[in-house]
């Protein structure tokens, strides 16, 4: 890890122009461009509240920032990952013709959508006030959430990275445990009743769905457990460990499949 992050530095310039590159990319022929990523979640909640809040009975205005904190969460991490995944498989042809250390293109994916996703959050204060939510000593919650949420998504980008140049359908079987992972977030319904059930343990223990229960927590005011600050933490960072240590392990023969 010391190492990476040595080279990182080192290679700081070529990092901010792929991430550069993958912005300007992303936004590409838009006419809306950074707007589309503050327009696209208050659309999807708006849709998210009537819906769930009509077959689920929650009607109080708190129930849209409730949605709004664990989507705008969620669709970071999956669209960080799935690019991440295919990122070395993306760049096959310039990993082919020049040396650039590897790990770079699944990380610059990560932080250029970790980029446009601090942007986009500031869609969570106008349905704040539309809630009638102020701001409270406990915002500062988000501070570690946030960081979490970058440390877990580096992690998990570096796995899926390596595995996908190995095992292509990767690729769709990540798609699908986005799908199982999603509906245990509770990003549009309250885990109160499935937590004292046997299947609670399948989101206490999703670092996912802490760093989004660390995150309500602090956007809504509310009283976060110490396990929400150390368990997707500890989470987090093994995952980053083991995605780095398996990247540089096999990165050599990259070159030989993709």
């Amino acid at each position: 890890m010391i190492r990476i992050l040595r080279q990182l530095y080192e290679e700081r310039f070529l990092l901010s122009e792929l991430i550069r590159m993958g912005i300007r990319l992303k936004y590409r022929r838009s006419y809306l461009g950074v707007a589309w990523s503050l327009i696209e979640p208050l659309m999807t909640t708006a849709v998210l509240v009537m819906v769930f809040g009509t077959i689920l009975g929650n009607r109080e205005p708190s129930f849209s920032l409730y949605i709004i904190c664990g989507r705008i969460i969620f669709s970071f991490f999956s669209e960080a990952t799935k690019a991440a995944g295919r990122s070395i498989r993306g760049n096959a042809g310039m990993i082919r013709k020049i040396y650039v250390p590897k790990y770079l293109y699944p990380i610059s994916e990560v932080l250029w959508h970790y980029a446009v996703f601090l942007i986009s959050l500031i869609v969570v204060i106008p349905v704040a006030v539309y809630a009638r939510v102020l701001p409270t000593a406990r915002i500062w919650y988000v501070i570690p959430a946030l960081l979490y949420l970058l440390i877990l998504s580096l992690g998990t980008g570096l796995l899926l990275a390596t595995a996908q140049v190995f095992f292509r359908d990767t690729e769709y079987l990540w798609n699908v445990l986005l799908m199982l992972i999603m509906y245990l977030c509770a990003i549009f319904y309250y885990p109160d009743r499935l937590l004292e059930t046997p299947f609670g343990v399948l989101l206490r223990y999703n670092p996912l769905y802490c760093i989004i229960m660390l995150f309500r927590s602090g956007v809504l005011g509310m009283q976060a457990s110490g396990f929400l600050f150390v368990y997707p933490g500890i989470a987090s960072a093994v995952i980053l460990a083991l995605g780095a240590v398996l990247f540089r392990r096999r990165q050599d023969s990259f070159i030989l499949y993709i």
